[in-house]
């Protein structure tokens, strides 16, 4: 998700950069698409990198179940699968980045001495009312 974000934000890895990737935004009604497509990079620059590490870990979780929301919005109409635009992939990273705030980043993470360093229910709900919250957000906006 990192390198999703580096190339929305900086056009690293072959991707638009900010410009084009607001573009494209604009294209899907998010008005101004520069201010969205930076939101949306920020959020998987930063949510991938804090899950990589295991760095803020609920806060990672929740910006990128934010964004996987608004993902999954956008590809709702197509269906589920992937083959066919539709939610499957977001869906799968929305949960994988919930399991790892409900199971914790584990042993090597950066969390280690705070007290979410051992996921739970609570990090879980957190990262999920957080990251939906951020994404109504977006959505009504």
């Amino acid at each position: 998700m990192a390198g999703h974000g580096a190339q929305k934000l900086f056009g690293l890895f072959g991707g638009p950069g900010l410009t084009g990737t607001g573009k494209a935004f604009a294209d899907y009604g998010y008005h101004p698409g520069e201010l969205f497509a930076g939101i949306a990079g920020a959020s998987e620059l930063l949510g991938g990198l804090g899950l990589a590490v295991g760095l803020f870990t609920p806060l990672a979780a929740a910006a990128l179940i934010g964004v996987m929301i608004n993902a999954m919005v956008l590809a709702a109409p197509h269906g589920l699968w992937v083959n066919e635009g539709g939610m499957e992939l977001p869906l799968i990273i929305g949960a994988a980045a919930l399991a790892i705030a409900a199971v914790g980043p584990g042993r090597l993470a950066l969390d280690r001495p705070f007290r979410w360093r051992d996921g739970g229910l609570a990090s879980a709900a957190f990262a999920l009312g957080l990251g939906g919250l951020g994404a109504a957000i977006v959505t009504l906006v």
